[in-house]
């Protein structure tokens, strides 16, 4: 197909990044007869690029999905229904859900206007109940950690933080992800490097570190085992497969050692938009911009419109241009669940943050394999519709 053909296509709001590389890998992993979960060669191989990326000193599990990183949080804490942890209501399901799981109570904080968790929101709900705090680091971008984990350690509260778009990321120059005792990242598709469906458990903590490796065994010890130190494995925790394949592996691991390429081509189409489209926005609309004290991850570009019904408009005249231009979460305190069943949500007064970007915010098309080209006709297509 010619590339002209290619920009005359529908422009998606998102594709996982192809390398073409990721097809030798899988075939490597395939002729070597070993695919299952746990311990391969890619696998480990992930696990320390990872940790590379971070600090060095963090310990690094691959997992499923960042929504299973962020369950084995959850059992790591011990949680149960005398405890309380704060996490935006701004945010995927998942945040919250691994929590709700083992039974603890979910107070919702509201956000501020870049989407990342009010840290006034959090000292208000902050008590003698709450265990932990889960930040947020939403489009990439973080907010204060260091004004967040001081006041975490001032209430002997622990730090978690869904980091499931911030790869990459950093808040002060020091990484997104090793700020708490414990974080996640996310390789699902929609992700800057992906593998399908995918995750990672960071551990800054390393009180964290055998169990979580006995609960991504299936609550067994086998990888002590696999390591020569028992001679045998058994159940020895509760736990669940949360192990990633080699499959996913492989492909992870071709991106992970082209992430600086990856990273490379989204931050310079991010940097165009950010160029481009602030200029065409009315006085009560602005876009996600970025926060002091962080950088650039080229995770998402985001423009908050003026109202619900404008968002609307735009979405279907964009539609109608051939570009898919989503909004993003609904705010989880307004669910029917968070209504049945999650009554102390009410503690927070003021969620006037996250209602603006529930409603208004709609997100812009931004991936590696995105053509200057097809960023050109958004731009002109964002221009158009507000001329």
């Amino acid at each position: 197909m010619s590339l002209n053909n290619i920009e005359n296509m529908p422009i998606p709001f998102n594709e996982p990044a192809f390398l073409s590389t990721e097809i030798d890998g899988l075939r490597d992993v395939l002729e070597k007869r070993k695919n299952s979960a746990g311990n391969g060669y890619y696998g480990k191989a992930c696990e320390k690029i990872i940790s590379h990326l971070l600090n060095g000193q963090s310990e690094v599990l691959l997992t499923t999905s960042a929504t299973h990183a962020l369950e084995m949080m959850a059992l790591l804490l011990d949680l149960g229904p005398n405890d309380e942890v704060i996490v935006p209501s701004f945010t995927f399901v998942s945040t919250a859900n691994a929590f709700v799981l083992r039974g603890a109570k979910v107070i919702f904080a509201d956000c501020d206007v870049s989407g990342n968790l009010c840290l006034q929101s959090v000292r208000s709900l902050l008590g003698a109940k709450t265990k932990a705090v889960c930040v947020v680091h939403y489009g990439g971008f973080s907010v204060d950690m260091e004004r967040l984990k001081e006041m975490c350690d001032a209430h002997n509260v622990i730090l978690l933080e869904d980091a499931a778009q911030a790869i990459g990321g950093s808040f002060k120059d020091k990484a997104l992800g090793t700020w708490g005792d414990l974080a996640c990242f996310s390789f699902h598709e929609t992700k800057n490097i992906s593998c399908g469906e995918g995750g990672a458990l960071v551990i800054n903590s390393k009180k964290f570190l055998d169990r979580a490796e006995i609960i991504r065994e299936k609550g067994t010890n086998r990888r002590q085992f696999l390591m020569g130190i028992v001679d045998k494995y058994s159940w020895v925790d509760v736990g669940s497969s949360y192990i990633l394949s080699e499959l996913n592996a492989v492909c992870l691991h071709t991106q992970l050692k082209n992430i600086e390429k990856i990273q490379h081509k989204r931050i310079a189409l991010w940097t165009l938009y950010f160029e481009a489209i602030p200029q065409m926005l009315t006085q009560n609309e602005f876009v996600i911009g970025l926060p002091e004290g962080n950088k650039v991850t080229g995770h998402l570009f985001a423009l908050v419109l003026e109202n619900t019904e404008k968002r609307g408009r735009f979405i279907e005249y964009m539609r109608s241009q051939k570009i898919s231009t989503p909004f993003h979460y609904l705010a989880l305190h307004r669910s029917s669940y968070a209504a049945q069943h999650l009554s102390n949500y009410q503690r927070c007064s003021n969620y006037t943050n996250t209602d603006r970007l529930a409603q208004c915010l709609v997100r812009l098309p931004l991936f590696y394999n995105m053509t200057f080209e097809q960023q050109q006709d958004v731009i002109n297509a964002v221009k158009s519709f507000n001329s």
